[in-house]
């Protein structure tokens, strides 16, 4: 479980704070283009941060990594970062199994940071895990001590009004409570961010968008994916999200997706 970031955005009134929502990058595969447009609509509309929800690479290479980091670096804004199932070594088994996220860290190290404003707050949660049971290993796995992790900081949150949004790389849920769910303990997840005071859960995965809503308990979370800028293209064209706050109004989504055929 990676420690939380320790750089800290703050602002000092009620105001609208943008964040671009990325997944699914996948150096290795990646859609130039696609990468292009969505780094110029960065840095001509300056958000407040982007949030990436996994899989960076395609297949964990140092250079895959180099790539990212430089992509990323480039944005010059605040950013934060989760690792996905790609981001583990695939060919080197030893690295995977004794230290499956060492060059994902170094990657969070040069680009990643904390982003927590007045009004709003954005909480990692790890879906990846080197190994598991069933084959293949790409579908998520939430384990208890990276979900305590996670619903500690809530917790600590849970008075100061702040809109809260935690990022993951798998979707927590595939349909409404009880329907089979490919992530594994993301059905006791979601319903422990529900009581948590989770507003929100931001993942990717999927390489397609969507906005969902379930009730859990009685508490009502959303859950948002984005799509992807790589060439392993599903239902829909290369995609990213623009998330809006404002206290007073809420979250809006736009969903932007690449022009072409």
């Amino acid at each position: 479980m990676p420690n939380l970031p320790q750089t800290c955005f703050a602002g000092l009134m009620a105001e609208t704070v943008t964040l671009f929502h990325v997944s699914d990058v996948h150096f290795g595969v990646e859609d130039h283009q696609a990468h292009h447009w969505f780094a110029d609509a960065v840095a001509q509309e300056r958000p407040n941060a982007v949030v990436c929800t996994g899989d960076v690479t395609q297949r964990a290479t140092k250079r895959q990594f180099a790539a990212a980091a430089k992509w990323f670096g480039g944005l010059n804004v605040p950013l934060t970062i989760e690792p996905g199932n790609h981001d583990m070594p695939y060919y080197n088994l030893f690295e995977r199994f004794r230290t499956p996220f060492r060059r994902f860290e170094r990657l969070r190290d040069a680009v990643d940071a904390e982003l927590e404003f007045a009004d709003l707050a954005v909480v990692p949660l790890r879906t990846t895990v080197r190994a598991q049971r069933r084959f293949p290993w790409s579908d998520g796995v939430v384990k208890k001590k990276a979900l305590a992790a996670t619903v500690a900081e809530l917790e600590r949150m849970a008075d100061d009004g702040r809109y809260k949004i935690v990022a993951c790389h798998h979707p927590l849920m595939a349909g409404p409570p009880g329907s089979p769910n490919p992530t594994i303990g993301g059905d006791q997840a979601f319903a422990a961010l529900a009581r948590a005071g989770a507003d929100v859960v931001l993942s990717g995965h999927v390489h397609d968008a969507f906005d969902l809503t379930f009730d859990v308990e009685g508490r009502a979370l959303r859950m948002i994916g984005a799509g992807t800028l790589s060439t392993r293209l599903r239902s829909s064209r290369p995609s990213y999200n623009v998330l809006r706050y404002h206290p007073q109004k809420g979250l809006t989504v736009e969903h932007r997706t690449l022009a072409g055929a």
